[in-house]
């Protein structure tokens, strides 16, 4: 007999922040797509991946959130990473396969001046192993079809590199650096310069922006809520946006601002973006003309509610 099919769960409309701890083994996809299946949420995204090896702040955002999910792309980063010398991979991690083993003979003095040059503002070139597209397609398509494509280094800044500990060959590291930055990349650059090699083998983001790994909630603890409760887990839509100034707006300023036109007798310095709001309803993003005038960025669909 055949079984009768199974009814999938509706989808419905949820807005707002998970700050998800990701677990090892998982990309952040699936991570994501994990947390909408748990909320039965109709629309969602992530605010910058995290490789499947890799662990910690993973910002998920939902409904009208998703809107202000370009804020933590361009976000300052923070990591804690163990990195292997002697050995180099195809990935330049622990994912990649190895390429070379080379005797280990660095003092920890030698490593610390390594380290100095990789500090501040320096060049990297992306790995082959990215998401970074060419001509439409990923770069590790191309990776794993055997195929090399130049690639222009990028500038990055790396405003700490850190060794926090050595055992042997293997060290703890602390990177904050800006987005873009490969840590992989970093780890395989030391090992270059020490002229042994070097890989990742371990990576945890403990930082976006202003938000912490104590903000955040693990994967199979968030499972572990009860349905009823889990939206109450999320923080709200306008979470990613504490780094701009709130402005207060009248009945007749909000209504002009959410049907998207310039709000008059504000006054505010031209291109400085702020957080609009009527009484506790958040409204969206906008922006002070060259007039002074409050001109709307992006506004949610909440914010009438």
């Amino acid at each position: 007999m055949s079984r009768p099919p199974q009814r999938r769960t509706p989808r419905r409309i949820v807005d707002g922040v998970l700050f998800l701890d990701k677990p090892v083994g998982i990309s952040s996809n699936n991570a994501l797509q994990k947390a909408r299946w748990l909320l039965s949420a109709a629309k969602g995204g992530h605010t910058g991946t995290l490789d499947p090896m890799a662990s910690g702040l993973l910002p998920l955002t939902f409904g009208e959130a998703t809107k202000f999910s370009q804020t933590l792309l361009d976000a300052d980063k923070a990591y804690d990473a163990t990195v292997l010398l002697g050995v180099t991979t195809t990935t330049a991690d622990a994912e990649g396969e190895v390429l070379a083993c080379c005797p280990v003979d660095v003092s920890d003095a030698a490593i610390e001046a390594a380290i100095a040059t990789l500090r501040g503002e320096i060049e990297q070139v992306p790995p082959m192993y990215s998401a970074l597209k060419h001509h439409g397609k990923a770069l590790y398509e191309y990776a794993r079809e055997g195929i090399e494509i130049p690639r222009e280094p990028r500038r990055v800044t790396i405003y700490r590199f850190e060794l926090l500990e050595r055992d042997g060959d293997s060290l703890k590291v602390r990177v904050e650096c800006s987005k873009g930055t490969y840590v992989r990349t970093l780890a395989s650059d030391l090992g270059a310069l020490l002229g042994c090699g070097a890989h990742l083998t371990a990576l945890r983001r403990t930082k976006i922006g202003p938000f912490g790994l104590d903000v955040s909630l693990p994967l199979a603890d968030f499972e572990a809520v009860p349905a009823e409760e889990r939206d109450g887990r999320l923080a709200p839509v306008d979470a990613l946006l504490v780094h701009l100034p709130v402005l207060q707006l009248d009945a007749a300023q909000a209504r002009s601002l959410t049907h998207g036109q310039p709000v008059q007798g504000c006054s505010g310095e031209p291109g400085c973006m702020v957080r609009a709001y009527e009484g506790e309803h958040f409204l969206g993003v906008a922006t002070y003309g060259e007039e002074g005038e409050l001109i709307p960025t992006r506004l949610v669909a909440t914010g009438n509610r």
